[in-house]
């Protein structure tokens, strides 16, 4: 099943898409319909079919969800250490790749969350803010894999890079998490390893960058990375995770206001979004 939300007679709800329509179910945020779910001990597909309307209409998704939590791993992929070669906090990086206990942080609430077409932040105070693709997972209650969709885990590495302890700047802020443009059940995504990421950068109509990457290479599956999540910290239902990229940010990824950042995984959809300053 794909869901996720759209807008509504002037309000956003949930949906279930079937191609490039759209069943709403009004009344409902997607959200909500995880709470009710919960609440009533149902499974969220029934539930959502249940409930969604008979008649499908043409529909361009909005975000799929907002999140009451957002959260990001660290060092999941074998070159992550390597991006920050010469850095500050390189030390730092190494060792929390080759531990056991996987890297984790609060990327933020739904405040700062965008969906596709709407625009991505850059910090006014950042020279160097990149995109970080990454396959994003939708949590239930105890940790429960409701689905997964697309992320994009901007942030202003140039920040994050003088200091560690900046990280939490570096990450936190206005348009700095993208999620779209619908989500898919765990049903539909058996293997996840047979997924790759693709991301693109475009300017002024002319591709900038673009980069693949497999989502075989992830160090910690999503199952170790949610148990992980979890200890001694019950995420609340409705809550997303950023397992991390693959993607080594350099100059030539560096994002400037017009450009559109666009991730792509052929089984969940496109994610595009243009860039502006954050305000």
């Amino acid at each position: 099943m794909r869901f996720g939300q759209i807008r509504f007679e002037n309000n956003i709800a949930a949906a279930l898409f079937e191609g490039d329509q759209a069943r709403p179910i009004p009344g409902y945020t997607t959200a909500s319909l995880i709470r009710k779910a919960d609440a009533e001990g149902v499974s969220l597909i029934d539930l959502a079919r249940e409930m969604a309307i008979h008649h499908s209409q043409p529909s361009t998704p909005a975000i799929p969800i907002f999140p009451v939590e957002v959260w990001g791993c660290g060092c999941t992929h074998p070159d992550e250490p390597r991006s920050h070669a010469g850095e500050p906090g390189e030390a730092l990086y190494e060792q929390a790749y080759a531990g056991s206990r996987p890297q984790f942080f609060f990327k933020g609430t739904a405040r700062i969350c965008v969906g596709p077409g709407q625009p991505a932040g850059i910090r006014p105070d950042s020279s160097l803010t990149g995109p970080a693709p990454c396959l994003a997972v939708v949590l239930g209650r105890n940790g429960t894999v409701l689905g997964y969709t697309l992320g994009n885990d901007i942030s202003a590495w140039d920040i994050a890079r003088a200091n560690p302890l900046y990280l939490t700047q570096a990450k936190f802020y206005k348009g700095a998490c993208a999620l779209g443009p619908v989500i898919v059940t765990p049903d539909e995504l058996p293997d996840l390893s047979c997924l790759q990421i693709t991301c693109s950068i475009e300017r002024d109509g002319v591709q900038r960058f673009s980069e693949t990457i497999p989502l075989a290479r992830l160090s910690r599956s999503v199952n170790t990375l949610i148990e992980h999540l979890l200890r001694a910290n019950p995420l609340p239902a409705g809550s997303v995770l950023l397992t991390g990229t693959g993607l080594r940010i350099q100059e030539e990824a560096a994002l400037a206001p017009g450009d559109t950042v666009v991730i792509r995984v052929p089984e969940i959809g496109e994610l595009s979004n243009p860039v502006a300053l954050a305000e």
